[in-house]
């Protein structure tokens, strides 16, 4: 038996060895060529009515390939065009290239919340049943399409955009300057594919995006891509005028005429002021005057100073002098959003303080931070329903999963511009100013208008940082003919009140239509 056992042991051993002979005579396998990477896109043909009159259009909803300086295809970036149907010359038709923000943010919001041809029917103020499934998708008569064609755009990272491993790394994607260096690779290769170079050209950003708009205009036209206008919606350029930082009172100053605007809104002033753009005129001027002056004395104020200051900050915003002279005259964000509506137990939103949420702070029943009144609000409405409209409308499938937010792109993202211009001053503050890209770009392309669209209740781009943004970029008398400026009762988003929809859209479509006209 032991002999049998042997003879089993010493064949295995042979056969062993054998193999390893002949698996160290074969030469070591290169790895497999990655897969080629297409793009692709599917179109469908459509209707919609604007003024009456029947609008036939193309929706196209694909991606493009971008590559790595190697030539080598380093990102996959998702858009839906929509382009009117039946025109004489296409290639001379406007064409606007739009974006939220972020950074992490897909496009979608802009697309079905308001300047697409179709629109969600959002849930408004108040209206807690209308948050719940099914939603409405309807037709869009204010759609932007009456005068331009659209292209809804997603930032790597976002929507179905991806990066393409392994010639494309977050690194190259994920920033101020490698955000607006893609978009403008997008913007080149969308304008060659569909024959688009002689049309006039628009940018449409939306919070961040319109700080990419900043940088991305600049970056076109240094490639020589001159731009008919750039649309500004809820607007941030200058990041220290919305970040309260300690020992920085200008954003203090900054917030106090949005503070009125929202209390007016809540009917939290008494006694009432009959028009809102009066009374944020006063508070302008209130702001930048006696109370930016009182702020730069800091503890050199009298207590009579402070409390004739404290009152006529109660006036304006609703709330307690005494809280006022608690908080040493700089009341912040949050505490203006809890303490609003304290007596009802609500908070206010950030992004449209029309809106609010009950608030549960500082006793939560389970830790971390809720989405706010406006999140809350709209996000399963725009989910769902965008979901829906790509796959049953737009016929467009795909494997992967459409990010409308992604924290990760956002915590990953470069602040600097220029190197080292960004400098993190902790959570959530740092110094990031691309309002003199933006001046440039006006510089170098002379036919470059600009448009700042503002909402009264946006708290997170309050409309007085814009203007002061706007005052210190330093245009010329000449550049400054060609900046309008609006406002309109909304927050943020300027498309969640189905009341300046309609107004929104005339002027954006003027402003484009002005804009288009030749030299």
């Amino acid at each position: 038996m032991r002999s049998i056992y042997q003879s089993l042991l010493a064949a295995c051993l042979a056969a062993s060895f054998a193999f390893g002979q002949a698996a160290a005579s074969k030469k070591p396998q290169k790895p497999p060529p990655p897969k080629a990477v297409h793009s692709r896109s599917v179109s469908t043909r459509h209707t919609v009515t604007i003024a009456g009159q029947s609008l036939a259009y193309t929706a196209t909803a694909g991606t493009i390939i971008l590559h790595n300086k190697k030539d080598k295809p380093a990102a996959s970036v998702f858009y839906i065009a929509f382009t009117r149907d039946n025109v004489a010359d296409p290639a001379t038709r406007p064409v606007t290239f739009a974006y939220n923000g972020g950074p992490g943010a897909a496009s979608a919001l802009v697309d079905l919340g308001g300047f697409g041809p179709r629109k969600i029917v959002w849930p408004q103020p108040g209206q807690e049943l209308a948050r719940r499934p099914p939603y409405q998708l309807k037709p869009n008569p204010d759609t932007l399409l009456a005068s331009t064609d659209l292209v809804f755009v997603d930032a790597v990272g976002t929507g179905y955009s991806r990066i393409i491993r392994p010639a494309g790394n977050p690194k190259m994607f994920y920033g101020v300057n490698e955000d607006a260096a893609v978009f403008t690779q997008f913007i080149e290769e969308y304008l060659s594919k569909y024959k688009r170079w002689n049309s006039p050209k628009f940018l449409l950003g939306e919070s961040y995006g319109t700080t990419r708009s900043a940088v991305l205009a600049n970056q076109l036209v240094g490639h020589g891509i001159y731009l008919n206008g750039v649309i500004l919606c809820s607007t941030v350029l200058n990041f220290p005028t919305i970040a309260f930082a300690p020992g920085d009172d200008l954003p203090f100053i900054l917030y106090l005429p949005s503070y009125a605007a929202v209390a007016w809104y809540h009917h939290r002033l008494h006694p009432e002021p009959a028009s809102l753009p009066e009374l944020v005129q006063k508070v302008r001027t209130f702001a930048a005057g006696p109370y930016a002056t009182a702020l730069f004395q800091g503890s050199n104020l009298t207590a009579s100073e402070r409390q004739s200051l404290a009152s006529q900050l109660a006036e304006f915003t609703g709330l307690p002098a005494s809280l006022w002279i608690r908080m040493n005259l700089r009341v912040p964000l949050k505490v203006f959003q809890g303490r609003l509506l304290g007596h009802l137990n609500r908070a206010t939103g950030r992004y449209d303080a029309r809106y609010t949420i009950p608030n549960l702070e500082p006793v939560l029943p389970m830790p971390g931070p809720g989405i706010g009144a406006t999140s809350s609000a709209i996000m399963g409405a725009l989910t769902a329903s965008f979901n829906d409209y790509l796959e049953r409308r737009l016929n467009y499938h795909s494997h992967h999963h459409y990010r409308q937010l992604s924290g990760p792109v956002n915590n990953a993202w470069d602040w600097k511009y220029p190197t080292p211009f960004a400098i993190l001053l902790g959570r959530g503050t740092f110094f990031l100013n691309v309002a003199p890209a933006l001046a440039l770009a006006m510089n170098n392309d002379p036919g470059l208008e600009l448009m700042v669209n503002n909402g009264y209740f946006d708290m997170a781009t309050p409309f007085f940082a814009t203007e002061y943004t706007l005052r210190h970029m330093r245009l010329t008398p000449a550049a400054w003919k060609r900046v309008t400026v609006d406002y309109y009762r909304c927050g943020h988003m300027l498309y969640l009140n189905p009341q300046v929809v309609p107004v929104l859209s005339r002027n954006i479509n003027q402003f484009i239509e002005t804009a288009s006209q030749g030299g």
